[in-house]
């Protein structure tokens, strides 16, 4: 039984979309020595905290600019990506943003620069960093959030942290490894650092509509960026360069991008797990050369006290866009992206405009309060709701994948593994394309539950 099973209580948007932003480097042997940062007392007597980035595309660069800004000593001093010339491209990127504050910021030199599958790995356990961001795709977020604990390192994770069940119960184990550590375990599901969006909730979780009898949650998008595949790639690498097309590495997005909302329903549920659900979803507009996600997916998730949370999430273009979250109660409603309640009680969150960010920025505030719990010894740890979001996500995928009605139960001891059978450039992903080079899809009543 896993922790997740055993945790029942009784009863955006992701940055990607609202914060885009516009050469080999060999992958060198990691300096000795560990300089792991006690509470309040740093390394060799300094307050300064180094940064390491894993994972360079915009979302990792983003971050890294974010927490650079949140803390005046700290500085980025490694990087680590898949690929050499992302490591480069982010690190151009960063120093652009950061203007001249660069030259104080970022001390990344050629040698704390790691290319390749195993340069998470090799950044981590180097002894050069007491802070590390994990923005890799989310396929190897469980593996690198086990070595990072292990390593004595304060974490920012980003949403999701795992693409299968077993990735999920591996992360609760690191979960509770990070906890006995004392180690902050920052997650990036950011809404939970939004102002309005906490403030909203505070008042849902208050009483301030009564009791819950239903959400609604939609994440209406259009598709993301994507890279042609050139003729030196191997299948390998250009699944990876297009990492959010493919299932193995991004879990799909209702699991990778709609976690934001079905965080946000769990957040208002107090975390209650779900008992059961089902829905439908499939692969109608998307272009099946790119990967073999679906583009719509709608799923209902049924609580134990009949709370149903309706989810709806779609990646097309030529659609309109509908990103918020809907919580109706006894007494009213709250939309919580809008920052109101009506009903018995009507309100808004002062200084907040419905389809604006709230000041400050949650991509700040999520960093700004990782630092702060570090010198203040006041541990942060989001594990357990950045897993249980991360399985809603697999939850609903499974549901549609096999168009079968599944219980949590099922869902969170499934034993399917996504993941190819070696690590390697060369080596064979776990999807390949079919004769008219497509990349087959789910087949709901046709997919079988693992």
């Amino acid at each position: 039984m896993s922790d997740l099973n055993s945790a029942r209580t009784v009863g955006r948007s992701s940055r990607r979309d609202f914060l885009k932003t516009t050469s080999a480097l060999a992958a060198a042997g990691a300096l000795t020595g560990s300089l792991a940062i006690a509470r309040g007392a740093h390394a060799a007597g300094s307050d300064m905290l180094r940064i390491g980035l894993v994972g360079c595309g915009d979302r990792g660069s983003g971050a890294a600019v974010n927490a650079l800004g949140a803390d005046k000593n700290c500085k980025l001093v490694a990087m680590a990506d898949a690929f050499a010339d992302r490591v480069q491209f982010s690190l151009d990127h960063i120093k652009a943003e950061l203007g001249e504050e660069a030259a104080g910021k970022v001390a990344v030199t050629r040698d704390h620069c790691f290319a390749g599958l195993d340069a998470a790995e090799k950044l981590i356990h180097s002894g050069l960093i007491d802070v590390v961001i994990l923005a890799e795709p989310p396929h190897f977020r469980p593996a690198h959030l086990k070595a990072a604990v292990e390593a004595g390192l304060q974490i920012f994770c980003e949403k999701p942290v795992a693409v299968d069940a077993p990735g999920v119960r591996s992360v609760m184990a690191t979960v509770e490894e990070a906890k006995k550590k004392n180690l902050n375990l920052v997650s990036g599901l950011c809404w939970r650092y939004d102002r309005g969006a906490r403030e909203v909730m505070k008042r849902v979780l208050d009483g301030a509509i009564g009791e819950i009898k239903s959400i609604q949650e939609t994440y209406l998008a259009s598709p993301l960026s994507y890279r042609t595949r050139q003729p030196n790639w191997t299948e390998m690498e250009y699944q990876l360069r297009n990492w959010q097309y493919f299932v193995w590495l991004s879990g799909d997005f209702n699991t990778e991008q709609h976690i934001h909302s079905l965080d946000k329903a769990s957040w208002a549920l107090r975390e209650q797990l779900p008992v059961r659900a089902w829905g439908i979803g499939g692969r109608q507009c998307r272009d099946p050369k790119q990967g073999n996600v679906y583009d719509h997916h709608a799923v209902t998730y049924e609580y134990p006290n009949g709370v149903h949370v309706h989810s709806y999430c779609r990646q097309i273009f030529g659609c309109p866009w509908d990103v918020n979250d809907v919580i109706v109660g006894t007494k009213g409603r709250a939309i919580v992206l809008d920052f109101r309640i009506e009903g018995e009680t009507n309100w808004r969150v002062p200084g907040c405009t419905p389809g604006a960010f709230s000041k400050p920025l949650m991509y700040d505030v999520e960093h700004q309060e990782l630092f702060k719990a570090i010198r203040s010894g006041k541990t942060i740890n989001n594990g357990h709701y950045m897993a249980q979001s991360t399985m809603l996500g697999i939850f609903g995928r499974m549901v549609d994948y096999t168009g079968q009605m599944l219980t949590w139960e099922q869902a969170i001891n499934s034993k399917q593994r996504l993941a190819p059978k070696t690590y390697a450039m060369d080596a064979v992903p776990p999807v390949l394309r079919d004769k008219d080079g497509n990349y087959p899809a789910a087949l709901p009543g046709v997919t079988q539950f693992e």
